[in-house]
């Protein structure tokens, strides 16, 4: 049997990564809870340990380099082994158009969404080196293909860069036996919806109008995909990105 199996979840006190990091825990993972709002993690946490799960809380800023290095460096060495890294901090950031975009907002997004996969990537890979079916998961966008709708071009733009680092990781840590591969959720309902939700609930719903199963996702929808990615049934599969859209990226 394995030993019991590390998970670091960036950005997982809420939506899609509390969801992938509870799925995870009750599939006997450790899970090592990562966010910048730490009152509301230390109660994510709490919860998730009176249901059975073993899990902790990480706080720190995704795009600061010396907070990752250290903070993950110390999950690693109080575990002896890092197994999983799902990389699911990230976000819009806000909106801009490229002739009002000021140098700062460029950084802070591109910082937010590929600086920090690359920076808990290097960090953790020392320790994934030791772990048990040792993997990366990353979070692309259909804007990394798209470039983003009106003002979120370089969202896009950083999140084809996450799609491009994930396979340039599962190159290079091919002959570690380290998988890297990346999930691309589409419209998924969640608190980074919540102001057109509670304001053009109208709108929110017509999404799902564009959606070829009829639906908008779920955190659960993603959390799944990413637990078989982490799992060794996924031993063979690397370098991949996987959309979980309900056919979204086709378009009807």
């Amino acid at each position: 049997m394995d030993r019991k199996r590390v998970a670091i979840i960036t950005g997982a006190t809420s939506g899609i990564g509390f969801e992938v990091a509870k799925r995870l825990g009750k599939e006997g993972f450790t899970v090592v809870l990562n966010g910048i709002r730490d009152e509301e993690g230390v109660k994510k946490v709490e919860g998730l340990v009176a249901e059975g799960v073993d899990a902790e809380y990480c706080g720190f800023d995704v795009t600061k380099e010396e907070k990752v290095t250290a903070s993950i460096t110390k999950v690693g060495e109080k575990y002896g082994k890092i197994d999983v890294l799902v990389n699911n901090a990230g976000g819009l950031g806000g909106r801009s158009r490229f002739e009002d975009m000021t140098t700062d907002f460029y950084r802070f997004v591109m910082a937010l969404n590929l600086d920090s996969v690359f920076f808990a990537s290097r960090a953790a890979i020392p320790f994934l080196k030791k772990g048990d079916h040792p993997t990366i998961i990353n979070y692309t966008s259909n804007a990394a293909w798209n470039a983003g709708g009106p003002g979120a071009g370089i969202y896009g733009t950083s999140k084809a860069g996450v799609h491009a680092i994930t396979r340039a990781l599962a190159k290079d840590l091919a002959e570690y036996g380290i998988r890297v591969n990346a999930v691309s959720p589409g419209t998924i309902d969640t608190p980074f919806h919540q102001q057109i939700k509670s304001t053009k609930p109208e709108v929110f719903a017509s999404w799902a109008n564009n959606i070829m199963l009829g639906r908008l996702g779920q955190p659960e929808d993603v959390a799944g995909v990413v637990a078989f990615l982490a799992s060794s049934d996924a031993a063979f599969i690397t370098a991949e990105t996987i959309q979980i859209g309900g056919g979204q990226a086709l378009g009807i």
